[in-house]
């Protein structure tokens, strides 16, 4: 589906019961492969900056279901400085799309000391995009930080992951921060089940998953880690 000229996918989240999730991966390891950034069967660490404007826009949109919203964030993978994508994801309703560009280590650290001049110097729209949403206030507001398992599915770009171990960093806005503080931000007995795929999911992965049998959330593990910041963090 598209909508704007952005290509649209669905995006189902639901928190699940410790026991759903064990009968759940031990499923979808028998039909499925891991995701190419997984180490082992337990997945692999995702750490994201997320950015908003003065006003929280990003915050309260979601909070208050706006229709159309999109965040800004930076994201690495298991404390590595090898892959460092700033990405943005919109969401229309139900249907989302995420857009990534690769930045380098040097035009991070650039970023976090506030020269974004670079971000004009490459032909790309999501570079220059983010520069306007900088120059119009918006800044670090949390870092969120957690442990994916991801299973995927060719027939319809299937991605079904369980996120688990979520935390929030409350002291420093540097994903590399080797004295960063992280807080617990949800209740460990929780996962996270998401359930990504483009026109259809095809029918022996929803025989797996049984989406109607689970409870589907609005959960944003941004506005959860937020919410923890407010708490605990000090500039």
């Amino acid at each position: 589906m598209e909508f704007l000229g952005k290509k649209l996918r669905h995006e189902l989240k639901y928190y699940i019961h410790p026991y759903e999730y064990v009968t759940l991966r031990q499923r979808l390891g028998a039909m499925l492969q891991l995701d190419g950034n997984s180490d082992d069967k337990e997945g692999y660490g995702i750490r994201s900056l997320y950015f908003d404007g003065p006003q929280n826009h990003s915050l309260y949109d979601k909070v208050n279901g706006i229709f159309g919203r999109q965040k800004f964030r930076i994201r690495i993978y298991n404390g590595e400085d090898r892959t460092i994508k700033l990405e943005r994801k919109s969401k229309y309703g139900d249907y989302v799309c995420k857009e990534a560009v690769r930045l380098s280590r040097d035009e991070y650290d650039r970023l976090l000391t506030g020269d974004i001049s670079f971000l004009l110097e490459q032909n790309h729209l999501l570079l220059k995009d983010f520069y306007r949403a900088l120059q119009g206030g918006y800044q670090p507001a949390v870092i969120v930080d957690y442990m994916r398992e991801a299973y995927v599915y060719e027939l319809g770009d299937v991605r079904i992951t369980f996120d688990k171990m979520l935390s929030a960093g409350i002291n420093s806005h540097d994903v590399f921060d080797p004295n960063l503080a992280l807080t617990e931000a949800l209740d460990s007995t929780k996962t996270i089940m998401e359930i990504k795929y483009n026109d259809f999911l095809p029918e022996a992965i929803r025989l797996i998953v049984r989406p109607e049998s689970h409870n589907r959330s609005s959960i944003s593990k941004y506005v959860i880690c937020r919410e923890i910041g407010y708490r605990h963090f000090r500039p």
